[in-house]
């Protein structure tokens, strides 16, 4: 059910939007056409108004962000200006840009709806600050340039630095509206806070217009140099012929014609979306709702190309008329249907002065959302060595739209903003962490004879723990790191957790850093290959894909750092012991938990054994299994993995000859926590506590000395863990 103070609040809201937006498109308007020709310049007035009728109403229906007011916009002006101006001064006949100037909104329109139905909606309100804040800020500047020529009532057609240098031609009478505009623009909330401050400013430059016309009747005549002018003008151009022949037009367009047109549009399309995502962006912010980007750009692009259909310019959602909606009371995006609405009232009402709107004026209320528009606050950016480049950016941007054009600027800011990332990128170690194999073990407790050859041999190894992205900018830097250990390392890990993209430059690398080993008789391991990177790709697919993972190739790869360490380990232990010794079964009395005891206890513990043997990947138990036992690794070892129903099981640690496991069930009297899992062909003591508590009531010391020896290792396997999380918090 709709309530009526919402229903009143989004009219309020939208009519006071449209007193907002309806003079600064007027003004939009004449600032395109009016280098067309004076008499062009009443046509841009109408123009602003049909796309505030057009883009307000369509994208309040079809965009449904709720207090969004969408109408023409300063980066529509500055474009669609820029290429006035720039086609005029080469000839070409006004006629001809007068119809490009609707096709450029038209395909801007077009664009505008790929964007949102591609997706990309959600990726342009990422664009680079600094680019925008260039960009914008050079609209800004280049607004103000525009208009100054206008401001001092120089001849039509004249450029800033041409009406500068000729102040004889300078009119009087235009400074004075202009300058009487601009302080009211300034200042007209200060006084009247109740109206927005362009209202007053347009009222005040009427005005004075009118008082000046008292003593001067030449600006009493209808179609004078000072004012819009109405239809029909100096030219006698007829609305309705212009609106029609504009069609007609269209049929001597060739495809050369759209190509030549197709990047004015594109920029277009790219600033007008750029602009409608960042309002709605701070309207979230402050109403702690959610727009749907894409569906938004579907809804401006439908907006701009009924607008261009109807002879309006082309707009965007606009920052200062959503704000007064919203400070107005609206509440849904009803204030923007109610918007347009009220803009065709106001059409129907006052069409006939439009006419008489001095272009002073105008410009003077341009000349004010120019200055608003540039980024005074990123002359902060220049007092770091961090932000300088940005601020530099910003300045490049903004001077080529000045000096050169809008459509350059955009793509002087994306090459430089590329720069950028890649100065960064290049600029931070890719290497997040570095281990030497004597820093590191893994999680299998080994006896002391292989502790000790395993810290001996532990030059022969290092661990790389990479991060960010790996391409071309980083690939060499990542090379240059590993250079020194390629030549005296036989094994090196690169461990890829956190490694977010990897490129084809990237994939080279690894493969020379593959081969070098493999000339040194080493491996290449790669562990915790991110299964989904943020582009959605595979890492491990990828490498295979690109021919880094071949068959009997000298890379590995491991799901775990863990996983890759131990393959190291056992190939060190492999080949430095292992053909000196084969692993001989334990008896009771090799175990440390039983050494010292007499023969006599010895037998009767043996009594209480039972004997179990596995094959690698056989389940020993699992999570919540048996009550009260304990096991003795007498030959192989055994994987303690800690389950978990909603991912992957976390390796605990890995057993090996002469250790036991399961002492809490053992202990506790309780069912066991973790699974167990047989490493390779395995033999086994079984101990249940039933059995220990039966011998325990007449071998008292014996039993006391095997639960001491259990603690002292449980001791010694807390401080390794305390470590190790130690280890994790300095991550």
């Amino acid at each position: 059910m709709i309530k009526s103070n919402n229903i009143i609040g989004d009219f309020w809201g939208g009519t006071s939007a449209m007193l907002v937006a309806l003079p600064a498109a007027i003004a939009f308007g004449v600032s395109i056409y009016a280098p067309l020709g004076h008499h062009y310049a009443a046509y841009g007035a109408i123009a602003g108004v049909l796309g505030v009728i057009a883009v307000g109403i369509i994208a309040a229906l079809l965009g449904g962000t709720n207090r969004l007011i969408s109408a023409p916009s300063a980066p529509a002006a500055a474009v669609l200006s820029a290429f006035a101006l720039e086609y005029m001064s080469k000839g070409f006949d006004p006629s001809i840009l007068f119809v490009l100037l609707m096709v450029i909104t038209l395909l801007t329109g077009l664009l505008q709806m790929i964007f949102g139905f591609i997706g990309l909606g959600k990726l342009i309100k990422y664009m680079p600050f600094p680019v925008v804040s260039g960009y914008l800020s050079g609209v800004g500047l280049y607004i103000i340039a525009s208009q100054l020529p206008k401001l001092l009532g120089s001849p039509q057609g004249w450029q800033l630095w041409e009406s500068i240098q000729s102040p004889h031609q300078w009119q009087w009478q235009s400074l004075l509206i202009g300058s009487v505009t601009i302080i009211t623009m300034l200042n007209g909330n200060k006084i009247f806070s109740a109206i927005p401050a362009v209202i007053t400013a347009l009222i005040t430059g009427i005005g004075t217009y009118a008082a000046l016309g008292i003593f001067d009747p030449s600006l009493q005549l209808p179609n004078n140099p000072f004012v819009v002018g109405n239809f029909g003008g100096n030219g006698g151009i007829h609305f309705g012929q212009m609106f029609i022949g504009r069609f007609e037009s269209l049929t001597q367009f060739s495809s050369n014609t759209i190509t030549f047109i197709l990047f004015p549009a594109l920029t277009l399309a790219v600033l007008l979306s750029i602009d409608t995502l960042k309002t709605c962006i701070v309207l979230d912010s402050m109403t702690h709702s959610f727009h749907n980007s894409n569906k938004e750009l579907i809804a401006q692009g439908t907006g701009n190309i009924t607008s261009s259909l109807i002879g309006g310019m082309p707009g965007s959602g606009t920052m200062g008329p959503t704000m007064v909606n919203l400070s107005s009371g609206a509440v849904s995006n009803r204030s923007g249907l109610i918007s347009g609405v009220m803009a065709v009232v106001a059409f129907g009402l006052f069409a006939n002065f439009i006419g008489w709107i001095p272009i002073a004026a105008l410009a003077g209320i341009l000349i004010v959302i120019g200055v608003r528009m540039i980024d005074i606050h990123s002359i902060k950016l220049s007092k770091s060595r961090k932000t300088v480049f940005d601020f530099l950016i910003i300045i490049a941007v903004s001077l080529t739209a000045l000096t050169v054009s809008l459509i350059a600027a955009s793509g002087v800011g994306i090459v430089l903003a590329i720069i950028l990332y890649i100065t960064q990128q290049i600029a931070t170690s890719v290497v997040y962490r570095k281990f030497d194999g004597t820093e590191i073990k893994s999680k299998i407790v080994r006896n002391r004879e292989q502790e000790a050859l395993l810290l001996a041999q532990g030059e022969a190894f290092s661990v790389y723990e990479l991060h960010g992205s790996l391409f071309f900018g980083t690939a060499n830097q990542l090379y240059s790191m590993l250079q020194d250990d390629l030549q005296h390392k036989k094994y090196i890990i690169l461990d890829m957790k956190r490694v977010q993209t990897v490129d084809l430059t990237a994939a080279h690398i690894l493969l020379q850093i593959k081969d070098i080993l493999h000339d040194n008789d080493g491996y290449l391991l790669l562990s915790r290959l991110p299964q989904k990177l943020p582009t959605g790709d595979d890492l491990e697919s990828y490498f295979n894909h690109v021919g880094l993972l071949k068959h009997l190739s000298p890379i590995k790869v491991f799901d775990d750092l863990d996983d890759a360490v131990e393959w190291i380990e056992d190939t060190l232990i492999h080949e430095n012991l292992m053909d000196k010794q084969e692993e001989k079964l334990f008896e009771l009395d090799d175990f440390d938990l039983f050494k010292g005891r007499n023969l006599d206890t010895l037998e009767e513990l043996q009594s209480l054994l039972e004997c179990r043997s596995y094959h690698k990947g056989d389940i020993i138990y699992s999570e919540g299994d048996s009550m009260g036992e304990i096991y003795l690794i007498r030959r192989g070892s055994v994987r303690l993995m800690l389950p978990f129903q909603d991912r992957k099981n976390v390796h605990l640690s890995t057993l090996g000859q002469g250790n036991f496991f399961g002492e809490f069930s053992f202990l506790e009297c309780s069912p066991h926590y973790t699974d167990s899992i047989a490493n390779g062909d395995t033999d086994l003591y079984r101990i249940s506590r039933e059995a220990f508590d039966r011998f325990s009531e007449h071998h008292k010391k014996a039993s006391l000395h095997f639960m001491q020896s259990l603690a002292t290792v449980l001791a010694e396997r807390l401080r390794l863990t305390r470590s190790e999380l130690g280890d994790e918090a300095d991550v």
